[in-house]
């Protein structure tokens, strides 16, 4: 969908928190979504930072997993630990902006 096929006459500025909960995404969207959000935080100064995909059949959750191996900006990833998500968040740890 380009901006002229869009329901939205203006973008929404969402503020940009430790967390991002992509269940509202389709998958198509994900990897977009991701590399913005990725690059807004560290922007911020964020060095840990969880994506909520949900435990489901496991989509989003591996093309979030895909793009992350290979992401310039992520040191590390993991499962979210069980009281913040378990295996349906996983947690990024970002590499210094500096």
């Amino acid at each position: 969908m380009n901006q002229d096929d869009s329901p939205f006459d203006d973008p929404v500025i969402l503020p940009i928190e430790d967390h991002l909960d992509l269940h509202p995404f389709q998958p198509k969207e994900i990897s977009s979504v991701v590399e913005e959000y990725l690059e807004q935080c560290r922007e911020a100064g964020f060095e840990e930072v969880r994506l909520i995909h949900g435990k489901g059949r496991g989509v989003q959750r591996n093309i979030i997993r895909s793009l992350l191996e290979k992401h310039p900006h992520v040191d590390s990833f993991h499962d979210a630990p069980l009281e913040a998500g378990g295996w349906g968040a996983t947690v990024v740890r970002l590499k210094s902006s500096r």
